[in-house]
């Protein structure tokens, strides 16, 4: 069976998980750095306040993150879920009945990836719809490895210190385990 999107879902564009521990808060949309800037002109035409936080850092010293490899746009709500591109007001929905994105045909490459979150073996997120309910793919997710292929080859380092930020998102029962700002990994 082919991917397609599950009727009437938009699981993967509201749902935020924690990771890799609470400790980091709620993860959001990976945003390349060539593609921030683009975002945030999209933001700007569409009336949307988004807001963009560093997510991997290198570094050649252990003070401090030197470049941002990668940057992740955080969700809406306050506790890091819901993406501010999700239209969940409008009665127009996507083909598959969920909810549109303003800036489909534009949306970051990490959109592009899912569900697919690793090349070798392929390895599809558990938690899509399609992938409770169908199990694995046989086929349909070519451009979806591709652009993970992209994003691997730019997130490529020789850094010898590599930095992760923790967000401060994420439900309010967690807040006490929930940390914010540059940690080394």
């Amino acid at each position: 069976m082919d991917f397609s999107c599950i009727e009437d879902c938009s699981k993967c564009c509201i749902e935020r998980e924690y990771y890799p521990t609470k400790k980091f808060g709620k993860v959001g949309v990976l945003i390349l750095p060539d593609e921030k800037k683009k975002i945030e002109l999209l933001a700007e035409k569409n009336g949307i306040k988004v807001t963009i936080l560093p997510r991997i850092g290198i570094s050649e010293k252990s003070d401090g993150p030197d470049t941002i490899l990668a940057y992740q746009m955080m969700g809406k709500d306050p506790n890091g879920n819901t993406c501010p591109f999700l239209d969940m007001k409008s009665s127009k929905r996507s083909p598959h009945g969920g909810y549109t994105c303003k800036i489909y045909d534009s949306r970051p490459l990490a959109c592009r990836t899912y569900p697919v979150i690793e090349s070798t073996p392929l390895t599809l997120d558990s938690k899509c719809k399609f992938c409770e309910i169908c199990n694995t793919p046989t086929g349909n997710v070519d451009s979806e490895l591709e652009s993970l292929i992209q994003i691997k080859d730019k997130m490529k380092t020789d850094a010898p210190y590599i930095w992760r930020y923790a967000t401060g998102m994420g439900e309010l029962q967690d807040k006490d385990l929930i940390e914010n700002g540059w940690f080394l990994v």
